[in-house]
């Protein structure tokens, strides 16, 4: 007869339970930490929201500035199916050593520029955030640079040079159409005027983007595309071409805001009715991060600038979000979305704080066309239109009187 024995290995167990007790000790730990973590962050980004009122830096920009590709990244990790090439894209060494290294010291790996803006003053691009997300597949951060001051001493070949003289209609042609809006109610100018465009001026030889200025082919006349589509729409407008490396004794770059602020102060003089304003600029980023191809066509994508030094903001932000959220929705791409920038060397008010109805437009980018700049400003114009149109229907119902004998 054969007996079974079993033998009991106490120490065995006892180190399967001192490891499981551990595992449940790291668990809890992590878990803490991680809840005191976003607590903190909660905690923070309410403080500074209450005690600088800007929209810079903000969790909400942080968390708004999170790509598509991230997430499905994250969701990558736990199912199998979504696990391609693209993992590389955010979890990889070089990935994760550029994002660990930008984020303490605020300069781009993979871009030199970063490195030499920290620390030559006026070419700073200002810290950025993303207040309202595009639509797009080339997400990106709007960039602009302080050109170098060669570029300003081409002089202009007539006194207005961004736009041809305006032909004499002949006595065949219709009438200008008469503003729905009843008078002049937007205006449209361009602080930095000298914003050009490679494809144009490649008959003068330059080739770097940095160079891109012109005194001639220049960004005012994307302006004076868009001031004719609103005035075909009946939006009464009145556009500035005025060149202020010309006009201006002394021209500093540096000092743009404070011309085009003058600019601003006079046009209201001569056109009180005015209400809505537009800065129209052009970005410094390449080609592939400017442009988008919608049904064969190339359109030069734009962004819409929100100063985070301005105490009313969100007054800006909120005109500026009507206008991205209209083109985006008849023309998904266009818009790469509504951002708030500020720094220490750059203009953190934009002249916002002028009107609330004031936005500041970039258009486009160093290497895009012309053509492609007014595909999309007749596509704006379309938009804005119908903004104005709608706070000039509200505005008049609200102005207009009672009927003598109705009550509300």
């Amino acid at each position: 007869m054969k007996w079974v024995s079993l033998t009991l290995n106490i120490g065995v167990i006892r180190k399967s339970v001192q490891n499981a007790g551990s595992l449940v000790k790291i668990f809890v730990v992590s878990m803490m930490t991680t809840l005191a973590i976003f607590l903190l962050i909660g905690i923070g980004g309410i403080m500074q929201s209450h005690a600088t009122n800007s929209p810079v830096n903000t969790v909400k920009g942080l968390m708004a500035s999170v790509s598509n590709q991230f997430i499905v990244d994250i969701l990558g990790m736990e199912v199998p199916h979504l696990q391609q090439e693209s993992m590389r894209f955010t979890f990889s060494q070089k990935n994760i050593f550029q994002f660990m290294f930008r984020f303490l010291t605020s300069v781009d790996p993979t871009d030199k520029k970063s490195l030499m803006t920290k620390e030559l003053p006026g070419m700073s691009i200002g810290n950025t955030t993303m207040l309202r997300p595009g639509i797009v597949t080339n997400p990106s951060e709007p960039e602009h640079l302080t050109p170098p001051g060669s570029v300003f001493t081409q002089e202009p070949t007539q006194v207005q040079p961004t736009t041809a003289p305006i032909p004499t209609p002949a006595p065949s042609a219709k009438p200008a159409p008469v503003p729905i809006t009843g008078g002049n109610v937007a205006f449209i100018y361009q602080t930095h005027s000298s914003e050009s465009f490679l494809p144009e001026i490649k008959d003068k030889g330059i080739t770097d983007p940095d160079q891109a200025h012109d005194p001639d082919k220049n960004i005012t006349m994307v302006g004076d595309r868009l001031s004719k589509g609103l005035e075909k729409a009946g939006i009464g407008t009145v556009h500035s071409s005025e060149y202020y490396p010309k006009s201006v004794k002394n021209f500093n770059y540096n000092f743009s805001y404070k011309y085009s602020l003058n600019t601003l102060k006079e046009a209201f003089a001569a056109n009180p009715k005015l209400n809505f304003y537009f800065d129209i600029h052009r970005d410094s980023l390449p080609r592939n991060k400017t442009t988008v191809t919608i049904d064969g066509k190339d359109y030069a994508q734009l962004y819409f600038i929100v100063g985070g030094d301005n105490a009313k903001w969100k007054q800006n932000e909120g005109f500026a979000n009507q206008i991205h959220q209209l083109i985006n929705s008849q023309m998904p791409g266009i818009s790469k979305g509504v951002y708030a920038k500020s720094g220490k060397h750059v203009d953190g008010l934009y002249n916002q704080n002028f009107s609330p109805n004031l936005a500041v437009i970039e258009i486009g980018g160093p290497e895009n066309t012309l053509e492609e700049c007014y595909r999309t400003a007749d596509l704006l114009a379309k938009a804005i239109s119908q903004v104005i149109l709608k706070a000039e229907k509200v505005d008049a119902q609200a102005a207009s009187p009672t009927p003598s004998g109705d009550k509300k």
